[in-house]
Order: C-alpha cells, then structure tokens, then sequence
C-alpha cells in the first residue's frame, strides 16, 4: 500500500487505529487509542539521498538511461515521524472518519467531535448526539418525532462522498445517516434519517460510486440501504445473505456481520462474519463466491473444516488482491496472546466491464488480473469464416471494413478453456497495475493501461507493442479508458507534458509511437470513452457529453484517422455528481421501434444516449417532433445532429448494459434489444415488438416491453443472434496438505482449496418466451420463436419452458387462478418439436407430476398415435414409457404392438429389439420400465449373419483344419437363437404373442420377394428362420414367379444383368482351342481350392430337425461331392488338359488364380494380375472379355448375403429359391445339386414341377430380354434336360444313396464338344463353347471369391 491510500490499517474493538490526510501529502498523520487520545504526527521526508529501499536494474537498462528521476519513482522514501501534542476527548473513542479538511471522531460519550488536521491550532467543535434532529425521512424531520438518543453512541461511521453524509450504526443496532443541512459540515446543522424495523446492526461501508449504505447485522445479513433523492429517507435496496437452498448447513449459524469491504472500483463487496469466512457479493446482490460451503468448508476426506476467523482486511491496488489477517487466538484468562498473525492474501480476476465498460457491444468475455488477461474467443483461424481466409496470416491484411462481430458457437462454446495472453513484464516493471483492458470486436486484438502509457497485442502474431519511445509511455496516463475502432486504439488520455487531457488514435500495424497517432485535444477530463459504429461518445467531469465522428484517412501515406467533434451535450442538471455514472452508451435503440419491417432506419444512426447514473439507466432520445428534413437534401457537411430530449430512466439497479450496432432482419427481437443485468433480479431484457405480417400495430400495444429473468450464472457477454448468456464461475479443486499430521500445524492457505475459472454459457430464450405468454403476447412470442428455430439447441429450449412451468404450477401449494402451461402446451404445437418435447419434458420429471402435464397437452395415447402417424418413431417409442405406467397392461401391449409392426416394416431393428423386451416386460407383469438396451450383443442374437462374420480361414490351411472349423461353425449355425427357440413346455403366451407377429412379418417379406430385408430381419432380431421355412416350404417360401423374383433380387442386391460383349463374335475366344486352354487351366488350378470352397459356402450344416431322408441327405451330400472331385475330377482334367500345359505352367496357373481371386480383383486392382497372367499369354481383347465377366458381378457385400440366404434356403428345403439365388450367382454346382435333390421321392411333385416351370420361364425371358443369361444357361443343359426327363412317377427310395452324389458330382466339369440341346431350350450358333467357357470363368470367379470371404472378416450387416 501506498501514501495514496486514505487508511492504511483498521481494527475495530480497542486497539488503536492509523489514518492519512486524504490528501496523501500531508504532513499529518492522526493515531488514536482506547483511552480517548486523538495523537497526530507530522511525516517528515528523509534527505535526497536517504532511501528505504532502491530497485536494482540491469546494467543497460533502458528505462534508467532515458527515462529522468525514473529510478527515484521506483524507490521507497525514509520517512519520519514527529509527533504533536495530542488531544484528549476525555471518553474512549469507537470511531474515527476522516473528511476533506476534517477529522470526525466518535466517543463513548454520545459525542461527535470534529477535529482540523492541524487540530492544534484550531481546537476542536463537539455536538451531542441528542441535539441531531432523526426522523424517517427529511421531509418530515422539521415537526416530527425525534429519535430518542440518550445513552446512545456511534459504534461504526463511514462517510459517503457523493451523498456527503455519514452511514452510522449506533451501539444500540439502530441504523442512521447524518447529512448537513448546510453545503459545508458543521457541529449546527447536522440532520439524520434512520431505518425502520432495524435493530441489530454491528458495522457499515459505504459504495460511493452507487451511493449505497451496506450495514451488516447480528442475524448474519447484509441490509444495502439507498437514500431517495425526494424524500431524503433511507430505503432498502437488497439484502445480502445466504440461502438455505444453497448453504443449507450454515445460512443461519454465520453470527453477526463483523466487517464489509468494497473494492476500490465499487463493484464487488467481501462480507466475513464473527465465525468467520468470507463471501463476495457483486455491488446489486449476485452471489458470486462463498467460503462456507462446498470445497472450501470440507476435505477431501469428507471431514468439516473450522472456517477461518477474520480480524481485518482490506482490498489491495486495483482490486486485484484481498489482504486478510486472522483473528488474534484468545488465551484461557480471556486475554489475547502474543503472537505472529497470519496474512493471507487472496488473488482476483475481473471483469474488464467493471472499469472500461466500452465493450459492451460486442460478444466476447474478457477478464484481467494484475499480470494477465483471460479471453473465451477463440483462435485466429477459427474467427475467421472459410470465405475470408487469413492471408497468410498477417495483421496488416485483416478486413476492417466489417469485422466479423458474432464469433459463432463454435468458436465461443467450443471447449471450457481460457485463452490466457501473459501481460508484457516489461511494461508491467513500471506500470502495475493494470487498470484498463479492452478487445476488439472480432476478438483479435487486446490493449491493456496501467499506470502510465498503454501497449496493445496481437492474437494473429502472439506479439505485444510497446512505445519504443520511454518518454512518450511516461508522459501520458490513460484516465477515460481504451477502446478499439476497426483497426485503431482509441485512448483518451493525460498529457503531462503539456498538462492537456488528449484523445488519441493510434494504428495497431505502425510502431505504437506518438508520431503515427491522430491526436485531438480535449477541454475537460474524459471519465468514461464509447465507440457506436464510426462515433465516439465521452462522458468529462464537468458532467458533459461529447460525440465525435472518426474516418480514416484515405490520402495518409501511414495509416490515421481524422477525429471532428460533432455534438456537445451538457447533463449537469441531472447528474450530482459525475463520479456516479459508471457507463455511457450510445445505441440506435428508440422507444418508438421502426414499424416497418422493411428496413430498420433506426439501426443505422446513432438514436439515443445510455447513462448508468449510480444503476439508474437514463435514456436520452433524439428530439424528432419538429421538422425533418430528408437526409438526401443535405450534404453531409451541411448535416446538423438533432438534439437530444430530456432523460427518462429505464431501470434500477443496473450492473451493466448490451446492446450491438449489427443488424439482423431474421432476428430483430433479440439484435434491436436491450439488454441489462440487474444483480441478484438476475437480467432484463427491454424487448422490441413488431406487428405480424406488415399489419398497423395496435393503438394500445406498446412499441417495447421490459422482460425480467433469472440466471444460474453472473453474465458477462451476451450472444444476441444465438440466444445465450456467457459468464464465468469459480470453481475449485480440493488438496489436502501431506506434510502435516496433525491439524494444528496446517497452514492457513490448506484450509482453501485450489480455485480456477471456468466459462459458463446459459440459454435464456425460454425466459422470454414464458414472459411473453404471460403478458398475452403469445404473437410476439410466435415470431421470437420461429426467427430461432434454427438454432441446434432449439428444442431444449422448448423443453426447459415446459419444464420450469410444468414444476411451478405442480408442486404449487396455492391454487393457481390462470395456469400458464395450457398456453405453453398450445404454443409448442406451433412447431414439429412438440411430440418429442412433451415426451422429453415428461420422462425428465417425477411420475407425479404426469396427470398434471398430460391434462394440459392432451392423452398420451393421442400423442402416441400421431408419432406413428408421423413416422417418429423414436419418440412414439417414449410415450410407450409413458402408457405403461398410466394405463393398464392391455392398452400398453395394443400400442407397442402398433409400434413393434411399424418398426419392423421401417427396419428399426434397434427399437424392434427394445419392444420385444418391452413385450416381455409387460407380459411378465412388470410394472417398471423394461430392461435398458445392453450394450455388447449375445453371439446368437445375429442369427444367421453372424455365419459369416469373423471368419478367417487360411488358404493354406489343412483338411483337417478345415473340417473342424466347418463343424464349429454348423454348431454355430443351430445354435437355438430368436424368441420362438424355447421348447414348447416352457413357452409362455408372450413369446407366442411376439412370435405370430416375426412369422407374419417373414411372410410378407417373402411374399414381397424382399431376400434382403428376411435376412437382414433375421439377422438383427435373432429369428431362427430356417426353422421356420421349413415349416412354410410349401405354402409361403414357394416362388411363384421365378422371372419376377430374379428381377427382384437384381434390383435388391444391386447386381447387374449379364450382358455379351459386342466383340464376343470376333473375339480370340471364338477359337475353341484357346476358350478351352484359358477355361481349363482356370479351372484346374483350382479345382481343389474351389472344391473346398463349394464345401464351406455351398454346403448348409447339418440340422437334424425333420424325418425326411432327403433332407438328411443334404449335409452328407458335400461331403460325397468333395471326395468325387477329389478322386474322379482332377483326372478327368488331366485327360483333357495334358496335351497343352505341363506342371509349371499348371503350378504358376494355380497361384496365379489364387493370388487373384484373394486380391481386390472386383475394385479394379490389377497389379497383382498383370504379373501372374503373363504365363496364360493372354490378348488384351481376352482380358477385355475377363473384365466383362467380373464387370458382370455384383458387390462383394451382396455376393457374401446371397451365399448365406442359399445356405439357409439348401438346410430348409426350399429347392426353388436355390435354383433362383443359383441362377443369380450363376453357380452350376448348385443347379446340379438341387437337380440331384428332385430325384429324392421325399420332394413333392409341385417342387419339381415349380422348378421346371420356372426354369423354363426363365428361358424364354432371357431369349426375349436378357441374353446375358443365356451361356449360363447352355451351361446347365444337361441338368435341365434332365429335369424335363423326369418321369412323373416317383423313383423308388432306394435310388436315393450317397453313392448317387459322386455320379451327380462327375458333370461338374463341362465338355468342350457341342452338346445337343434340350428340349425347348435351342441354341445359338457357336454358343455351346464360349458360353461353357464362360460360365467356367464365372465358376473360378464365384468360388475363389469365396475364399477371400473366408480370409478376411466381413460385416453383413445389410445397410
């Protein structure tokens, strides 16, 4: 602490007490004691040589070597004292006040005393506290009752400038405020006021800058007490005190207040009690810190902390610290002990608002601290939109015409983290404190002013900018405070040099140097500096306003400004006294609002004048009743500003005002409003209203209405566009000291747990809309509403506005004459959002609370009923919740039957598995919300797609191997899965129930010739569906229309026609030796592999389920295949391939089909290819034709399902869609099994005429519409011949042996001689050879596919 300072040390009870002549220069200095002696003491200043303490520099340093008598500032001076003959008031004194020229002292006596600094000389002037006339108001005080004072005495006093008058609290608790009937003070014409209903006050501070009395009280509150200018009495202006809500252990066990504290800036009160502790209240009541609860009255062990008893404190430079001396420990005979006291000091960051309040217009929160700056804006790529790139990131480019004022959400809610700018030591070394900080409007650059001169810093370079020239930083000090225009600092200043108060511009891209500055001298001193779009508004001390216009000069070879003064305004007739206006503003809000929707004229001149006069908002509004004149009849230096009208306040107990010069015509409600914090009345927001649709507005509507709200956080910022409210909060993280065992050697500081700060945001849009719909201005409310529909967390919006109404009037204990939420309810049905923010609302709140809300917003089965209408049915979902505990079990299985149908239908597999436990749930008699989802599947809940997953099976794997993966995977595959897996003894009617609905669902899929979504519902919902087509092989999974189900699996699985290459006529291929060579050696290579694959993928596990042989047959039937191709095949290759190719060829052959098949061939990667092919000696037009035959094939995806949906069709009997899904693939091997299978007497006769029938259809469709499919079908001549054969009488049981399976087995390979057609079935010229080929190719293409299946792990899941 300094000279500066008007008391350096004060304790109240008897110890003695220090105060300096507020002058901070004098040579007299009064100490009293608890014996009634006023002693006084004269500073006498050592030599010029004789110092305390020297600052010690760097050898060079720059500030010593330019700046003159700069190092004799920085020492600490060796004073003296010499003391006076003291004064004896011959009565113990309580308390002690200092005035401009005067000291007042109080005694125990009933005095006041009023002492002259140089109280020797002058003597001294006493007055009886019974002769101050006291009343309630000073109207009155002439023929009203007296206060009765006798015996009576001060206990604390504090005087109060701008009131001139002292705040007393006598030894009785009664409160009071003395004031001179005079100009000047003096023992004869004092007068007092007092409170009523007070008694119990123990101490008071006075905010001089809001006028405002605080009396601390013996019930642990705080009564903040105003003075009304008419009447003169004393009114209560809030209370500060703790909540049961939030302090529920403490609120009422604080004891008396024992000493209040402002911060020198008056914008925060610290409060501690005689249990001690410590809370920070802001200047109109938000409670922003406590040190009684939470973190701080508890450790980390749960145990109860002894909070900490405070004996004095006091507020360091700038606020930016609290000095705290604990209380003196009491010995056991009651006196107190002798030892050390304990400092603590507490640490503070504050708002920049707080003293520079100039950017109130824009949407950042910026805090300072003594050496750093707190910043939620966020980084320099992330400020700037795509379309306006940063220029290789330099300053000097940075669009300044129209700054980009709305950060965007996400950049200022992005994450909780600060943006801290450390403050440059270099000009902290000579200019602590930093007494102004400001930000520009795009959130990029910062300037920061101490004690003298200012610096500024960049966030696009991380650098700071100091005067390069000492002397200028020296010889200025910034008294109005700082403020960015475009890319110009403004600062209004103090020019000791020429001892003239300044205004200066200077350019953040020059050197910070008082040769680039535009500078304008000033009459007055500036208090306070405002910025309103090209305007600067100034607030002086002789009670003046001050408009200047700025505008770049264009002609300049470095970059200034040209600053014209535009208009004067004079206020000292409403303004006492101009330290009380804590903020001027200039804005275009009018109280009449621009009607029109067109075009906003008001937001585009500066309208009005905003004054907090001690959180009184005055509004001053352009005179506009006489004459207009056209501003195009003007030129703009003829152009006289209108003058302004005389004030009208627009609210109390105001903190702080935004407002923003933007415009924005989709939301005019919130960018033309004005919005006000009001301490612990939380906001207000004075809202435009507009008439709906170009309509003549209402005689008696008004043009504005003022909207109050509560907050859960202190605002610092508000985003106009985006609806939210930014702060910050203190939070705090608790340590506990290890180095101690016992609690008494903890240090103080272990009792307070580590703080921080965190950004904080809060929505306030439903505030407005609830506000509204009270007032009847549901219209108003529709239009705010909808200009805000688009923002991401509109429908929370919805949801809190339902919610806050919906607890109030609920738990209300009073009956409630006009129900707010009817009309809540019918304005949410203005939007889509409604069903599912009930539903949100109502599974949000108590159960008791339902009959209430759904009486308002209509049955929930009606909801119900038109989300599925809607087709929502995630939310239909949550009114099922909702029946299940307000109807009975019967409607609740109606609706998620509704539900479960139309899930199933959309494919909703999530929700149709949360319905069958939902089913269950209900079924079971559970009268609780059914089961959560689980979040990892059980391994049989795929059912069939899981056949295919997480397969990895080698190439070079072993028989062995591979038949015993096979066995796994057939256990797998029967593994009893799906709700109708229960045996019949322990099926309860439920699963019955959910059953009858998956049946009638699977059947109209297959009705429908929806593979797909079978397997996919299959899959999904665990359906055991081979089950469940063997039971329906006759009835529903029958094809019909095989034409018609192969277009249809075409379309669903997105596999392409086959088509014939124009050039197949001139084609290398026509030469039958080459098809036959290219076809052979293809498929010899893999005759075994691919052999080996047919087994995996063709062959269906076994089940052992019914009693048909043939059906028993089907898994033996592989096995019989496997050995014929492996005994008989390879031979019958050689026998035909031995004359072209020897064993190298046939060995390179072989890996090289392997090494293609497993390689991404179907994508379009060739480059193993190319290598490996080089053995065939391959044309590029028989690559060309290669290349047709995979283009040929569908995605790798739907050949993966369409081998399973053939396995699930081969275990279950169903031989037509076999040969369907065969024809698809093209797979001879499974035509010629299913053509095996109809000679089982077990397969009816209407299967096998079916098969033949459809075939048939089949071939007369490709022969008219798609010839693609014809080699395929010469391929398979033979089997349909042999089907057309077929007698009609059956063949005897005993035909039907495994043995038969290797004869069926032996036509895998296709002759290269022509053979004849059969019946019905012609052939075109030369078709035989190439289409044999063909198909061989599509044989070695399918298979080996299949083996890269079998490599890798695929996911069926069909999307």
């Amino acid at each position: 602490m300094g000279l500066s300072e008007r008391r350096l040390f004060f304790s109240s009870g008897a110890s003695p007490s220090l105060h300096l002549h507020p002058s901070g220069v004098s040579v007299d200095m009064p100490l009293w004691a608890a014996n009634g002696y006023v002693l006084l003491f004269d500073i006498i200043g050592g030599g010029d040589d004789k110092y305390l303490y020297e600052p010690v520099y760097p050898k060079g340093s720059p500030r010593v070597k330019v700046t003159p008598g700069y190092k004799e500032e920085q020492c600490a001076p060796a004073l003296s004292l010499e003391m006076k003959k003291p004064v004896d008031l011959e009565a113990p004194i309580t308390s002690l006040q200092s005035l401009q020229e005067d000291l007042l002292v109080c005694t125990a006596d009933g005095y006041l005393h009023m002492l002259h600094w140089d109280g020797v000389r002058n003597g001294r002037r006493a007055v009886n506290l019974c002769t101050i006339p006291f009343s309630l108001d000073l109207q009155s005080s002439r023929g009203g009752p007296c206060l009765d004072l006798n015996g009576v005495y001060v206990r604390d006093m504090e005087y109060c400038v701008t009131l001139d008058g002292f705040a007393v609290v006598f030894d009785d608790g009664r409160l009071g405020f003395i004031t001179p009937t005079a100009n000047r003070f003096s023992t004869e014409q004092l007068q007092g006021v007092w409170a009523a209903d007070v008694t119990d006050g123990t101490c008071v501070a006075v905010n001089n800058k809001y006028r405002l009395m605080a009396f601390g009280c013996a019930s642990g509150s705080v009564l903040v007490y105003m003075i009304d200018s008419t009447t003169g009495s004393m009114q209560l202006s809030h209370k500060l005190e703790l909540t049961p809500k939030h302090y529920p252990d403490i609120w009422n066990k604080t004891g008396p207040v024992k000493m209040i504290r402002w911060s020198p800036d008056c914008s925060v009160v610290m409060v501690t009690w005689e249990c001690g502790g410590l809370s920070l209240w802001s200047v109109f009541g938000a409670h922003l810190i406590c040190t009684l609860g939470e973190d701080f009255a508890y450790r980390s062990d749960g145990t109860k902390k002894d909070p900490l008893k405070i004996s004095s404190m006091s507020w360091g430079a700038e606020g930016y610290h609290l000095w705290v001396i604990g209380s003196t420990e009491v010995g056991e005979d009651g006196s107190p002990q002798l030892q050390q006291a304990s400092i603590l000091q507490f640490q503070f960051i504050k708002s920049a608002l707080t003293v520079n309040p100039c950017t109130s217009n824009q949407e950042q929160v910026l805090l300072h601290g003594e050496d750093r700056l707190f910043l939620t804006c966020g980084d320099a790529a992330q400020a700037h939109s795509p379309a306006e790139p940063l220029r290789d990131s330099s300053p000097l480019h940075r669009p300044h015409a129209t700054p980009p004022l709305s950060q965007g959400l996400s950049t200022l809610l992005g994450h909780k983290h600060w943006h801290v700018v450390q403050i440059h030591s270099t000009y902290l070394e000579s200019n602590w404190p930093i007494r102004f900080a400001a930000i520009d409007s795009a959130g990029q650059c910062l300037a920061v002013a101490g004690r003298r001169g200012f610096a500024h810093y960049s966030l696009f370079t991380r650098k700071w900018k100091l005067f390069g020239n000492i002397t200028q930083e020296q010889s200025m000090t910034v008294t109005g405070g700082l403020a960015w225009w475009n890319d110009f600092v403004i600062v209004a200043c103090y020019n000791f040099i020429d001892q003239q108060e300044e205004l200066r511009l200077y350019h953040r891209s020059c050197n910070l140097d008082n040769a680039f500055a535009s500078i304008t001298k000033l009459h007055a001193e500036t208090l306070l500096l405002n910025v309103f779009k090209n305007m600067v508004i100034l607030f002086r001390t002789d009670c003046s306003i001050c408009l200047y216009s700025i505008e770049k000069k264009q002609d300049s070879p470095n970059p200034s400004a040209s600053v014209e003064l535009l208009q004067e305004v004079s206020m000292s007739r409403y303004i006492p006294h101009p330290g009380l206006v804590v903020s001027v503003t200039l804005t275009s809000v009018r109280t009449e609002t621009g009607i029109s929707l067109k075009a906003p004229q008001q937001a585009c001149t500066a309208e009005s004048i905003l004054l907090n006069l001690a959180g009184q908002l005055i509004m001053l509004q352009r005179d506009r009743s006489g004459p207009q004149v056209r501003e195009k009849d003007t030129s703009s230096n003829q152009k006289k500003l209108l003058p302004f009208c005389p004030p009208v306040v627009l609210a109390q107990c105001v903190e702080n005002v935004w407002t923003t010069c933007r415009t924005n015509r989709k939301k005019r409600h919130l960018v033309e409003a004005l919005w006000l914090s009001c301490g612990e009345a939380g906001m207000k927001v004075w809202l435009p209203l507009f008439p709906r649709d170009h309509r003549k507005p209402h005689s008696f509507l008004s043009r504005r209405i003022m909207l109050p709200f509560l907050l859960n956080i202190y605002p610092l910022a508000v985003l106009f566009e985006d609806a939210l409210v930014l702060g910050a909060t203190n939070e705090t993280l608790l340590y506990d000291n290890l180095g101690t065992n016992s609690s008494a050697e903890e240090p103080l500081e272990s009792l307070f747990p580590f703080c921080t700060v965190e950004r904080t945001s809060q929505i306030y849009l439903h505030h407005l809309l609830r506000q509204l719909l009270v007032r009847n201005l549901g219209e108003q409310a529709l239009m705010l509403a909808q200009s805000c529909s688009s923002l991401p967390y509109f429908s929370h919006v919805l949801e809190l506005m339902v919610h806050v109404v919906l607890e109030e009037e609920a738990t209300s204990r009073e009956p409630i004459p006009d129900p707010l939420l009817p009309t809540v309810a019918k304005f949410i049905t203005e939007f889509p959002l409604f069903l599912r923010t009930i539903v949100h609302c109502a599974r949000k709140t108590e159960f008791a609370l339902w009959n209430y809300l759904f009486a308002a917003v209509g049955n929930p089965k009606d909801l119900f009923e038109e989300c599925l209408m809607a087709q929502d049915l995630d939310t239909a979902a949550s009114y099922l919740i909702i029946l299940q505990n307000m109807e009975v079990p019967a409607v609740s299985r109606q609706h998620a039957t509704l539900l479960f149908n139309t899930a199933l239908e959309q494919g909703k597999w999530d929700l149709c598995r949360h319905m069958i436990r939902f089913l269950k749930a209900i079924g079971s008699g559970e009268s609780e919300t059914p089961p959560s989802t689980p979040t990892t599947q059980e391994p049989s809940s795929t059912g069939g797609f899981e056949f295919f997953r997480n397969r990895s099976i080698s190439l070079s794997q072993s028989a062995d191997s591979v038949s015993t993966g096979k066995f796994n995977l057939q256990k797998t595959f029967s593994m009893p899965s799906g709700p109708s897996a229960k045996g019949k003894d322990s099926e309860s009617a439920e699963n019955m129930y959910i059953d009858m609905m998956l049946w009638r669902h699977a059947r109209r899929l297959l009705e429908q010739v929806r593979l797909k979504d079978l397997g996919c519902f299959a899959a999904q919902l665990g359906f055991e569906l081979i089950g469940w087509l063997c039971r329906e092989r006759m009835r529903v999974a029958r094809v019909e229309d095989f034409v018609t189900a192969l277009k249809r699996l075409h379309e669903d699985f997105l596999w392409p026609f086959p088509v014939i290459p124009a050039g197949s006529i001139s084609s290398p291929f026509k030469n039958g030796r080459c098809r036959t060579v290219l076809s052979t050696r293809l498929l010899k290579s893999q005759s075994a592999d691919s052999l080996l694959n047919s087994e995996m993928d063709t062959a269906p596990p076994q089940v052992t389920r019914t009693n048909h042989s043939w059906l028993d047959g089907l898994g033996a039937a592989p096995k019989e295949m496997d050995s014929a191709s492996s005994h008989g095949a390879p031979q019958t290759q050689e026998a035909f391939l031995s004359p072209l190719i020897n064993k190298t060829e046939e060995c390179s052959i072989g890996s090289a089909t392997d090494l293609t098949e497993t390689s991404s061939m179907v994508d379009g990667d060739w480059t193993m290819v190319d290598e490996n092919f080089s053995t065939l000696s391959l044309s590029q037009s028989e690559l060309e034709h290669i290349s047709m035959e995979l283009a040929n094939k569908g995605p790798h995806k739907s050949q993966v399902q369409l081998r399973y949906l053939l396995h699930v069709f081969m275990e279950a009997g169903c031989l037509d869609w076999c040969v369907v899904i065969g024809l698809i693939l093209r797979d001879v091997n499974v035509i010629k099994q299913v053509v095996g299978f109809l000679d089982s007497p077990e397969v009816p006769a209407e299967t096998v005429q079916s098969i033949r029938t459809g075939l048939v259809a089949v071939d007369q469709w490709t022969s008219s519409d798609c010839l693609g499919y014809k080699p395929f079908l010469n391929l398979i001549r033979p089997q349909l011949q042999k089907l057309c054969d077929v007698s009609v009488e059956q063949v005897q049981p005993e035909a039907f042996q495994p043995s038969s399976m290797s004869k069926l087995a032996e036509p895998t390979l296709p002759r290269a001689e022509p053979c004849p057609a059969p019946l019905g079935l012609p052939l075109p010229p030369d078709a035989s050879t190439g289409s044999s080929t063909r198909s061989m190719e599509d044989a070695c293409e399918d298979e080996p596919e299949e083996e890269a299946v079998e490599e890798g792990t695929y996911d069926c899941t069909l999307s």
